[in-house]
């Protein structure tokens, strides 16, 4: 459509005017903003991938785990189930029976433990920095803000013209700094929380994976499964 279009572009160009008028130090405000953001996006977008992974290979995995007869015959086949947390709990567990040379289930059930611990600290590697970013984004734009205003209003005082006039340009460019540091903030803070609720519930699969293996485990110990 025509005048959606037009009317973007003229929005545009007036907000690259104001980026283009601000002083140096709302400058490096905005640039460290857009780099927070970028930063921040590349990792929301390689962990939303991971997720996606992990979810569609531990459905997969626990469903051919289910109907497997033999965890030997699980073993051969559970590392084209990657990404899948549940792989590395389930391979702890089998590698534990092989060293201790019995189903031992208390030394399995303390292998599971360790796996799922390992997996959860590399499913939350790299989250802070969405915390941080979603943190400080607001306030490193509002120093951006308060300092242009600061800016604009002593520009004021040494022109001598107190009039909304001759203020508001420079009061409308420093508050663009505050709605970088927002645009930052908001998406590092929205995928922080999904991506934490993601976890969590992985967490829980893998805790009931970890106690269905375990059964299995004591119905079979003995009978060479």
């Amino acid at each position: 459509m025509p005048i959606p279009n037009l009317f973007a572009f003229a929005l545009g160009g007036e907000v690259m005017d104001m980026v283009s008028n601000t002083g140096a130090v709302a400058k490096i405000v905005l640039l460290i903003l857009l780099i927070l953001s970028l930063l921040s996006w590349t990792i929301i977008l390689a962990k939303y991938g991971l997720f996606r992974r992990a979810q569609v290979q531990s459905a997969r995995f626990v469903k051919v785990f289910r109907r497997a007869n033999r965890l030997q015959e699980m073993a051969a086949v559970a590392d084209q189930f990657r990404p899948s947390p549940l792989v590395a709990v389930f391979e702890g567990a089998v590698e534990e029976m092989r060293r201790s040379g019995a189903a031992r289930t208390v030394n399995v059930e303390r292998a599971t433990q360790i796996a799922s611990s390992e997996e959860l600290t590399r499913l939350e590697s790299r989250l802070t920095w969405l915390a941080t970013t979603g943190s400080i984004s607001p306030f490193v734009g509002l120093f951006g803000t308060v300092w242009g205003i600061i800016d604009a209003f002593h520009g004021l005082g040494n022109a001598g013209a107190a009039t909304l006039r001759a203020v508001a340009p420079g009061i409308s460019e420093a508050l663009i700094t505050t709605a970088a540091g927002l645009f930052a903030a908001i998406p590092a803070v929205i995928f922080y929380n999904v991506f934490l609720q993601q976890i969590r519930e992985f967490g829980a699969r893998m805790d009931d994976f970890s106690l269905e293996l375990l059964n299995i485990i004591d119905r079979s110990n003995g009978d060479g499964r």
